[in-house]
């Protein structure tokens, strides 16, 4: 089973919340990162404005296209919420195959509901998905760490943004890739840790 560290922006929290972009970082090193055109714009207030769509970083490409990056390790997608979850099925199909995935995420309440509504319906994940999510606060919890704590400052030292694309002496917070990179560190220092008594 290989695990892949995912994290989404999206219009709000609330119910009728609609994805903006989604990051995704696999623990061999690849990774994906798509920006949404079809997101409810209606929902985007100042905060979201300044700090998630200000982020985005794909506005050069033309809707319902992907390039690669990092020698082919990282595709990069712009589109509708149907062409990002068909190119996420045939990014994980090509890498991965027959191999399912466990899906990690930070505090995975929303990022779950979002993931399982590309593709309309929690039954209509790809196969391959393993359909229990998982998420580092509860491993934060377990470990005997706030929850709560700067999920950068934790995870310092085992942060990698080789080939990339991102600057790690930026300011990336809200951007869904920096965030997936950000949990798979943490991961990767949690569970090197010993469990709380």
């Amino acid at each position: 089973m290989v695990k892949a560290f995912f994290d989404t922006e999206f219009t709000g929290l609330h119910k009728d919340t609609t994805l903006i972009s989604i990051g995704v970082m696999y623990e061999t090193g690849h990774m994906f990162y798509a920006e949404l055109t079809d997101y409810d714009k209606s929902q985007v207030d100042q905060w979201l404005q300044e700090n998630v769509i200000n982020s985005l970083t794909l506005g050069d490409m033309e809707e319902n296209t992907y390039k690669f990056g990092g020698d082919m390790k990282v595709k990069y997608v712009r589109g509708t919420k149907d062409f990002v979850a068909k190119e996420l099925n045939f990014w994980h199909e090509y890498l991965f195959h027959d191999e399912q995935l466990e899906m990690w995420s930070d505090c995975l309440s929303y990022d779950w509901v979002l993931y399982n509504d590309l593709y309309g319906h929690a039954f209509s994940i790809p196969e391959n998905i393993y359909y229990i999510p998982f998420d580092i606060c509860t491993m934060f919890r377990l470990k005997g760490v706030d929850p709560d704590i700067s999920r950068e400052a934790f995870a310092d030292g085992f942060i990698n943004t080789e080939g990339t694309g991102i600057d790690p002496n930026a300011v990336n917070k809200h951007n869904a890739l920096w965030d997936a990179i950000v949990i798979k560190a943490c991961y990767d220092k949690l569970n090197v840790m010993e469990v709380a008594e």
